[in-house]
């Protein structure tokens, strides 16, 4: 059977083939996660990504007895991915920035400072001042809520 050669259909339609395989196929999808994170965040330790994909695909979905294996592999084929399109992963051993990161890329994605920008411009000093005289419970509640909220969108979308 002969492959599709997806570099020369539109980009939409690209996207739609790989997030039908992610969607149907647990390797896929973790692939998908830790290429999508390292593409937009740099010094992410391994420990790190597994929590991501755990957050987002559930927990043991690298597997409950070969998942170290299980993460160096899919981990060979993202930066095999990245090599492929001209990006170098690296691994910092550094004690202040340690992690994976791309190499000669800045520590964020621009789209991804923007996001920061963005909500940081959207910070009121009066509503800081209320959210300063809530009591620790009542931060614990919104907190709760928020962490709620974000849990029903993200299953929602599954």
């Amino acid at each position: 059977m002969k492959h599709l050669n997806t570099e020369t259909l539109p980009q939409k339609i690209t996207l739609a083939l790989l997030q039908d395989t992610a969607s149907r196929d647990l390797v896929s999808a973790r692939r998908q996660l830790l290429i999508r994170t390292l593409w937009l965040e740099r010094y992410i330790t391994r420990n790190q990504l597994i929590e991501r994909a755990e957050f987002e695909l559930g927990k043991n979905c690298f597997g409950a007895k070969a998942w170290e294996d299980i993460f160096y592999r899919d981990m060979r084929f993202v930066k095999k991915a990245f090599a492929q399109a001209g990006y170098s992963i690296k691994y910092s051993r550094d004690g202040l920035s340690p992690g994976y990161y791309l190499e000669h890329q800045p520590p964020l994605h621009p789209l991804l400072k923007k996001g920061i920008r963005g909500a940081l411009e959207e910070l009121d000093d009066q509503q800081i001042e209320i959210y300063k005289k809530l009591s620790t419970e009542q931060k614990f509640f919104q907190a709760a809520s928020i962490i709620n909220l974000g849990r029903k969108v993200t299953s929602s979308k599954k």
